[in-house]
């Protein structure tokens, strides 16, 4: 895997910062301005089930549900009883295509069937997140985040604290409909890392955040890293479970001093070495190491692949069992 860091940018965490000031979040959580995380945080979830270009031109095109219109409608006093509250919204199982929902019998008056989003899981999600503001975190999520952190911070010492404080915001924020772990650990760890430097406990838990994804999966397989490590096991749950392809990059990131690539990073920077492996493998980075450009029912044979002489390359679609790009089975994201 450490070849993989040798192409990972430098700039990582300036990469990062210059989009968040883009897109105002320093300022928002300086100022506690709940609305427009809200807001943000609604737009990044909009990035799952489809290409991000697409998801992308279809927010530009129709926009996303605002803090200011769940709210307008909270107000206006709908007659669901699912609407009432954050817990009281669980199982609204709302589908715009089928146009059904648990209950029935309120749909014609309901607030979410008046927004344009693609799919009807969308709209469940900025509903059900702005409840979570309102009833959980009593509408400041900055506030919500430090006393999390806080109330999981072991001390300086403890070990694992910044995957224990992680944890205490990923887990929570995971319940809520339409939003899963991975599209949480995605948003919360840019949000952490660059919001706000001064911030120790939201620098530490962002920059021990792991993304697990197809590409990065089967990266592991290929270069032999699951089986070296007696870890094979199918995409899924327990790339996250003990001894899955999480602890395994966190076990590399605690080999590799991230200060090496640039002095301002932590010394241990799970998320970077996470990053730097993806984007050996994913289409709109290096596009070395994936389905597209190997035929998965054979050994590797991309020589010119900085990783190919340290490369185990296993085959992940033994002849016979696949049709050379593998095909996974749908896992929520």
């Amino acid at each position: 895997m450490q070849p993989a860091l040798s192409l990972a940018p430098t700039t990582y965490l300036d990469d990062i910062r210059s989009q968040l000031s883009a897109d105002e979040i320093p300022s928002a959580v300086a100022e506690h301005d709940t609305p427009w995380l809200f807001g943000w945080l609604i737009g990044v979830s909009q990035f799952q089930g489809i290409s991000d270009a697409n998801a992308a031109a279809f927010a530009a095109k129709h926009g996303v549900v605002g803090w200011d219109d769940v709210m307008t409608a909270l107000k206006a006093g709908p007659t669901c009883p699912r609407l009432r509250s954050y817990w009281s919204f669980d199982g609204c199982r709302y589908r715009k295509a089928a146009c059904t929902c648990a209950e029935p019998q309120h749909l014609g008056a309901c607030p979410l069937t008046t927004h344009p989003t693609r799919k009807g899981a969308l709209i469940v999600a900025a509903y059900a997140l702005a409840l979570f503001v309102r009833d959980i975190c009593d509408n400041d999520l900055v506030a919500w985040f430090d006393r999390r952190l806080a109330e999981a911070d072991g001390g300086p010492d403890a070990p694992d604290r910044a995957v224990a404080m992680s944890r205490a915001l990923v887990a929570p924020l995971s319940e809520i409909s339409g939003i899963g772990k991975k599209v949480w650990s995605m948003a919360l760890a840019d949000l952490l890392l660059a919001a706000d430097p001064d911030r120790e406990r939201w620098v530490t838990s962002g920059a021990a955040m792991i993304v697990v994804d197809s590409l990065l999966h089967n990266h592991l397989h290929r270069t032999g890293t699951l089986r070296r490590f007696r870890a094979e096991h199918p995409y899924g749950p327990r790339c996250y479970a003990p001894g899955g392809c999480a602890d395994l990059i966190r076990g590399l990131a605690n080999r590799v001093d991230a200060r090496a690539f640039n002095p301002t990073f932590p010394a241990c920077f799970p998320r970077f070495v996470q990053f730097a492996m993806w984007r050996l493998c994913s289409a709109s980075e290096l596009d070395l190491c994936n389905g597209n450009r190997i035929d998965d029912r054979q050994r590797c044979a991309n020589a010119a692949c900085p990783i190919f002489p340290r490369c185990d390359r296993v085959v992940l679609c033994p002849s016979g069992t696949g049709s050379g790009i593998l095909r996974l089975p749908a896992w929520p994201e």
